[in-house]
């Protein structure tokens, strides 16, 4: 009867490609509630489950996935497997790099050795040929102040990170332009300044740096700031008078205002590619190119993708605990500088060459497996077959290279290190 319902219906007006199961479940009438047989209850609670799924919201959520995982695969630029060498090539995405050539004044040619020293000898394996190149001048004192214009982003091919173009706003400068080391998320038209001799006066009201230093000044100031006197005569009265309370209300006021000072510095100042000394960098700040003299240039942490990290200011207002890449912490002076935020191009350790021509480019030579060499040549050459004849891993110069220690037992020289940076179980924790 039911079948002779749906032909009927059928005839008069087609199905829209409905589901077998669902074209011949009965359209059941409406129950009442509460007052419903056991068969109708049974088929009121089991017609969901045969029902069409909801795909409006479905395809939305599947849109919004879709476009994440977009997103996150878009960050590497991969090509159409025509060539064996393109098919595993996988580059880094920087659409915002400059696709001209860099400052010719601000470039010097590279003059290659092909690993050998003035003697002729090869004392660095592996090195030679290669693209010439030419390197570019990087700006690591940051000596000029004022603001500066950030005019590019440019690729260098003598480093990992990108480099930024800037441009001093004083017309008085003797070399407008410069090469700095771009920071993430740098991009043309932002500004950038440099508070390496300290703030200079009048940039915020209330505030005075009375560490700041001139250009001038050749001296290396690495004592620490001198401490308040104390009098230790015994023959000055001990006694000390209780301040009053105008004392007490004036002391409070000036803490506010030095306090307020403090935070509109901080707002000023802490930005990514400023320079600042490390007493004026508050503790949790991201830093790179962090320099260990108070006149010398940035040294520590400049590989793409790399930061550092302020753990703590010392209270006599000497040292400063600064975290490295690698997880050390050690000890450098407050009055060295560092520049804020992270290195630029952090996929850079991702990317994949597709092939060993590029190496070749590059200037990196091919390396000859040591089973492969003969018995003068390498500790694991020599004998018949592919084997090193049961000897532990050596290098080509005789030494352990699996896991074994060779540094001295006993007091570690380096005496500014803090925490030695983790080795083994504790790394792969």
């Amino acid at each position: 009867m039911i079948l002779r319902r749906i032909l009927s219906a059928a005839s008069a007006a087609p199905i829209r490609q409905l589901p077998l199961r669902t074209a011949l479940r009965p359209s059941l009438p409406a129950p009442t509630p509460g007052a419903l047989p056991t068969t109708s209850r049974l088929l009121t609670t089991s017609a969901p489950l045969f029902a069409p799924p909801r795909t409006k919201n479905a395809g939305q959520n599947t849109a919004s996935v879709l476009s994440t995982l977009k997103v996150a695969e878009t960050q590497f630029k991969t090509y159409k497997p025509i060539t064996p060498g393109r098919r595993h090539l996988r580059r880094p995405i920087s659409a915002h790099l400059f696709k001209g050539r860099p400052v010719r004044a601000l470039t010097v040619a590279q003059r290659k050795t092909g690993g050998r020293n003035s003697h002729g000898r090869v004392t660095v394996r592996g090195r030679g040929g290669g693209h010439k190149r030419r390197l570019r001048i990087v700006d690591f004192m940051r000596m000029e102040e004022g603001v500066q214009d950030v005019i590019r982003i440019e690729y260098d091919p003598g480093r990992s990170s990108h480099i930024a173009l800037i441009k001093s706003r004083n017309p008085a400068s003797p070399s407008p332009f410069s090469y700095i080391l771009a920071c993430e998320g740098l991009r043309a038209g932002d500004t950038v300044q440099s508070f390496r001799m300290g703030i200079p006066d009048g940039f915020v009201p209330g505030f005075v740096d009375r560490h700041r230093w001139s250009a001038k000044d050749t001296t290396e100031d690495t004592a620490a700031p001198p401490s308040p006197s104390i009098n230790v005569n015994p023959a000055a009265p001990q006694t000390v008078a209780s301040p009053s309370a105008a004392a007490i209300q004036a002391a409070n006021a000036s803490q506010a205002a030095a306090s307020l000072s403090l935070g509109v510095l901080r707002a000023l100042t802490v930005k990514p590619g400023n320079v600042l000394p490390l007493r004026l960098i508050p503790t949790g700040t991201l830093i790179h190119s962090v320099s260990l003299k108070p006149k010398g240039r940035g040294i520590l942490i400049r590989s793409a993708g790399s930061f550092g990290q302020i753990v703590a200011h010392d209270d006599a207002g000497k040292w400063t605990q600064v975290k490295l890449q690698s997880g050390e912490v050690r000890h450098v002076l407050q009055s060295c500088c560092a520049t804020i935020g992270k290195v630029s191009n952090p996929d850079w350790k991702n990317r994949s060459l597709g092939k060993a021509g590029r190496n070749r480019w590059l200037g990196r030579r091919p390396k000859v497996r040591g089973v492969a060499m003969n018995a003068c040549d390498h500790p694991h050459g020599g004998g018949r077959g592919k084997s090193k004849g049961n000897k532990h891993p050596r290098s080509v110069w005789g030494w352990l290279t699996k896991g074994k220690r060779t540094r001295k037992p006993g007091p570690k020289g380096n005496t500014m290190v803090v925490r030695e940076r983790p080795r083994g179980k504790e790394r792969n924790n």
